[in-house]
């Protein structure tokens, strides 16, 4: 979105939260002098105000804030919005950085960091995001049957055999309804970031890896989703377009 301005033609919002006041302000003056708007909170619970009432479309989340803390925000985020996240934080540890992408952050920025940096961070996960996710596109009524189960995509629900709703993250349908979309063909760990987060993996990205491991616990058939030496995942079971039952 050159220039801060989205396709709809407003400018880009960008919401900080970091509780300290000087980064707030560096942020918001440097993005705003490139003609974004930025909305500052000094913690989640002003994050949650504004995303109540504002369209936001980016996140640059700190990690260490007061009271709740910026990966329990996120996990909450990727429950409720596909909106791109990119973490700020003195954390630069692999660790924190793998908790932070397994739990679906889009980026991740070291402090202390350049604003122009930070800037063409931002620019690049709002190009991926405009141009990805196939997964979130989806005819009326889309709705995959397989091995008993049935996955709504209108709804974004998951229902097992006996017709109970499965709790899925956002990022584990997404993913769930790669591979169905798939069914029969393997696709690497860097297909499956691409079609359901428009981007390369780093070397330490593991969340799709977590992510199909608790997919497979939550199924609870190992055979659904298999591992293929050498070349990905597949998902090995017979899939069918199906009409998802009517006020279900």
């Amino acid at each position: 979105m050159p220039g801060g301005r989205s396709y709809t033609g407003r400018m880009t919002t960008v919401l900080v939260i970091d509780d300290d006041a000087d980064i707030r302000g560096l942020v918001g003056d440097y993005l705003a002098d490139h003609d974004y708007r930025v909305l500052p909170a000094r913690d989640t619970q002003v994050a949650r105000r504004l995303l109540a009432v504002e369209d936001v479309d980016v996140i640059l989340l700190d990690l260490m804030l007061p009271g709740e803390d910026g990966l329990a925000f996120c996990r909450w985020l990727r429950e409720t919005r596909p909106t791109p996240v990119i973490m700020l934080t003195a954390l630069a540890s692999e660790g924190d950085r793998v908790a932070g992408l397994e739990l679906g952050a889009d980026d991740y920025l070291t402090k202390p960091f350049s604003t122009r940096e930070l800037l063409a961070r931002i620019r690049a996960v709002l190009r991926r995001t405009s141009e990805r996710l196939s997964v979130h596109r989806h005819a009326p009524g889309e709705c995959w049957a397989f091995a008993g189960w049935q996955l709504r995509v209108d709804t974004r629900e998951l229902l097992d055999p006996g017709g109970i709703v499965v709790s899925l993250t956002a990022g584990a349908f997404d993913l769930l309804l790669a591979l169905v979309r798939n069914a029969g063909r393997i696709l690497t760990r860097d297909e499956l970031l691409e079609l359901t987060r428009g981007r390369r993996p780093e070397p330490y990205d593991r969340s799709v890896d977590v992510q199909l491991s608790r997919l497979r616990r939550q199924l609870g058939e190992a055979e659904i989703i298999k591992t293929v030496r050498g070349g990905g995942y597949l998902f090995a079971v017979p899939v069918r377009r199906v009409e998802a039952a009517r006020g279900a």
